[in-house]
């Protein structure tokens, strides 16, 4: 393959990667410092795709439909939260993968019920609408766009996370939430605030993803296990974990599918279990 093939393939895992990051970087947060065990992720990231498609048909915007949507999502997710998380956060894994697993249903039944079981389209706004040109290549301006949503909430939950009281106090209850809490930082409030950001960077991702992807009632499953996986890869609670692991599924996923279709449809799965055996704290996990 010439240069330029290269480049677009490389271009192609960026973007696949920064999705995966904005919804694995929640999910192992919530992991980390809950250790609560959300198998709805996925399903609020289908929430923000549908719910940005009626934003944008209602008001004639993408912009607010990229703002709206992810609030939506925060005010489903602090729902969820009050009603079951909050109760099931000491009750084992088991049975918060068994009651969150139950959770995708209900959100699929609900998604069936009001917007049907045919994939919605999100025009892209047209101040994105066209194609870069660089690299001898032609590469859709929204997709950069996405790239380039993924690298700022990156960049910001770095600031937050590592420069800020906020983040220290995250850090804290992630390495050890009961000194945190003889330490007196509210560490409800904080397991809260936490996940509902989790909860609002699920439904961003849906949202960016609905003009590239379409909404689907498949996408928040189809979209979990290599989410988990990155999780898994990455460590649980590190932000430097979930960024690391979201390059290496990403990559492998796109520029692996470009270059050996067969052997890249269960290179995920092989690393997974490597990780698994050999270092089970991820590749960058968190002190805790």
């Amino acid at each position: 393959m010439d240069s330029g093939v290269w480049a677009l393939q490389l271009l192609n895992a960026l973007q696949y990667s920064m999705l995966l990051f904005l919804l694995s970087i929640g999910l192992t947060v919530i992991l980390g410092l809950l250790h609560f065990v959300n198998l709805a992720h996925g399903a609020l990231y289908m929430m923000g795709a549908y719910l940005g498609v009626s934003v944008a048909m209602a008001t004639g915007s993408y912009w607010a439909a990229l703002f709206l949507a992810p609030l939506l999502v925060t005010v489903i997710g602090a729902v969820l939260y009050f009603a079951l998380i909050e109760r099931l956060r000491h009750s084992g894994p088991m049975n918060q993968v068994l009651v969150t697993f139950g959770l995708i249903f209900v959100f699929l039944d609900v998604v069936r019920l009001l917007w049907g079981d045919i994939a919605l389209g999100l025009d892209v706004p047209p101040l994105l609408a066209g194609t870069a040109h660089f690299f001898g290549i032609a590469f859709p301006t929204y997709r950069l766009f996405i790239i380039f949503v993924g690298l700022l909430v990156m960049a910001l939950l770095w600031v937050v996370l590592a420069r800020t009281q906020i983040g220290a106090m995250i850090r804290a209850g992630v390495e050890n939430s009961d000194m945190a809490a003889a330490m007196g930082i509210n560490v409800g409030r904080l397991f809260f605030a936490v996940f509902c950001v989790g909860c609002a960077l699920a439904g961003l991702a849906g949202v960016v993803a609905a003009p590239v992807l379409s909404a689907t009632t498949g996408m928040g499953v189809s979209i979990l296990v290599p989410t988990l996986i990155v999780v898994v890869i990455g460590g649980l609670g590190s932000l430097e974990g979930a960024i690391v692991g979201s390059l290496i599924v990403g990559f492998i996923e796109t520029v692996g599918a470009a270059l050996a279709p067969n052997v890249a449809a269960i290179s995920s799965y092989v690393l997974l279990a490597a990780i698994l055996i050999l270092r089970p704290q991820g590749l960058i996990p968190a002190r805790g």
